[in-house]
């Protein structure tokens, strides 16, 4: 599982305002579009209509767009078909027009979650890419003190793996029952690898991250991940050990 990236305030209040706005921006629209019905083409109705469901799809809330384009769909009926403010379609065509305006804002909908989503990765994909280079630059500098840089790693490790705390310990690997990250992101866990994808990181055990120095473990960081359920994609899980290596040069 990996968190949506949003350009709205993360307040619990907002979710619930736009999907109240989402439903109530069409019925306001329909009802301005009524008084204009002898003036304006049911097209251009329908195009208005869609950038609001647009609009409410912008956010990222998935509901919200919805909401937004069952309303559009209703209150369409309701005011711009005949006959007007009733809830029945006499007109075949204003049937189609109906449907089509329904069907066409859940593809908006879903068109523009998927471009949401697309830069959410994007987003995130520099975000570790950030974390890494500034590893790298902290140890190549040589200005940093040791202990900084390892804190500052494995932070960037908890962050990036959506855990709970991560720690370095130096050593090997020691404890049998320690599940192990290695460098293609492939978690391994009683000699068998985890399908993290499916059921996410151990919440019953500790998550090793080994950092070599050739072929010599000569430490790892150690990650909890115990307060609830994470979903690391393999993508993550691999940057999460990029970042590791970043120690053994220290």
């Amino acid at each position: 599982m990996t968190r949506s990236v949003s350009a709205w305030p993360s307040a619990a209040w907002w979710r619930p305002a736009v999907r109240v706005a989402a439903v109530l921006a069409p019925l306001v629209t329909c009802a301005i579009l009524f008084a204009f019905r002898d003036d304006v083409a049911a097209a251009t109705d329908v195009l208005v209509l869609v950038l609001l469901v647009v609009a409410a799809a912008a956010t990222g809330d998935r509901p919200a767009a919805l909401l937004a384009a069952f309303s559009a769909g209703v209150w369409f009926d309701f005011f711009l078909t005949e006959p007007y403010l009733r809830f029945v379609i006499a007109d075949a065509e204003d049937i189609e027009a109906t449907a089509l305006l329904v069907v066409i804002s859940l593809a908006v909908t879903e068109i523009a979650l998927w471009g949401y989503r697309q830069q959410g990765r994007e987003a995130r994909r520099s975000g570790y890419l950030e974390g890494v280079l500034g590893a790298a630059r902290a140890v190549a500098e040589g200005t940093t003190p040791a202990k900084t840089v390892v804190d500052v790693v494995a932070r960037q490790i908890t962050d990036v793996l959506e855990a709970d705390d991560s720690r370095y310990v130096e050593g090997q690997v020691g404890d049998v029952r320690f599940a192990v990250l290695d460098h293609d992101g492939v978690l391994i866990r009683n000699g068998r690898p985890v399908d993290v994808d499916r059921i996410g990181l151990p919440v019953d055990e500790y998550v090793a991250i080994p950092v070599r120095r050739g072929a010599e473990v000569v430490g790892y960081f150690l990650v909890t991940a115990v307060s609830h359920a994470v979903f690391p994609t393999r993508e993550q899980r691999r940057f999460a050990v990029l970042m590791a290596d970043q120690v053994a040069a220290l």
